[in-house]
């Protein structure tokens, strides 16, 4: 059976990240998308926000599950599973940083990392230009998927309204 592993940020999920979670479902058996929690980042969303917008969005593929982790992504792809990472690239620029990681992850664990380019509408699209342009109270109706489209614009605008 195959087992990906997909991990992000996801804060927000974008319309590109559930079109590559979407694609890697039709491509293994199970996807498992772990929601970083990572102290060094400073996430806008919490956690339990993040999972409950991504379990929102892929409710409708029964292979997808969600989860956070913090630590190694190698020790969560172990946990869950997962035999391979799946990874979204939308420029030249995502891919010198990812290989990087994957040479590590492999060097760590022996796993392996598949790269899928985004589709090229979404390649300038990006969590934090939906946390901007929602902030500012700009339509982000079309950056991210419709069923949270109205939840994250209102989190963006309360938490610049609390600024």
């Amino acid at each position: 059976m195959s087992h990906a592993l997909c991990p992000g940020s996801f804060d927000p999920p974008t319309v590109g990240h559930i079109e590559i979670i979407e694609r890697a479902a039709t491509l293994f058996d199970e996807v498992t998308v772990a929601v970083i929690r990572n102290a060094t980042k400073q996430a806008t969303l919490t956690s339990e926000e993040r999972v409950d917008f991504l379990n929102r969005c892929l409710k409708s593929h029964s292979n997808v599950s969600v989860l956070s982790f913090d630590g190694l992504l190698v020790d969560c792809a172990r946990e869950a599973g997962a035999n391979v990472v799946v990874k979204g690239l939308r420029a030249i620029s995502d891919f010198d940083y990812e290989l990087q990681m994957a040479q590590m992850n492999r060097q760590l664990s022996h796993i392996e990392t598949v790269f899928l380019s985004t589709n090229p509408q979404h390649s300038f699209l990006s969590s934090s230009m939906v946390r901007d342009i929602a902030r500012y109270g700009g339509d982000v109706s079309s950056l991210v998927p419709a069923v949270i489209a109205a939840d994250v614009a209102s989190r963006f605008a309360l938490e610049a309204s609390d600024v």
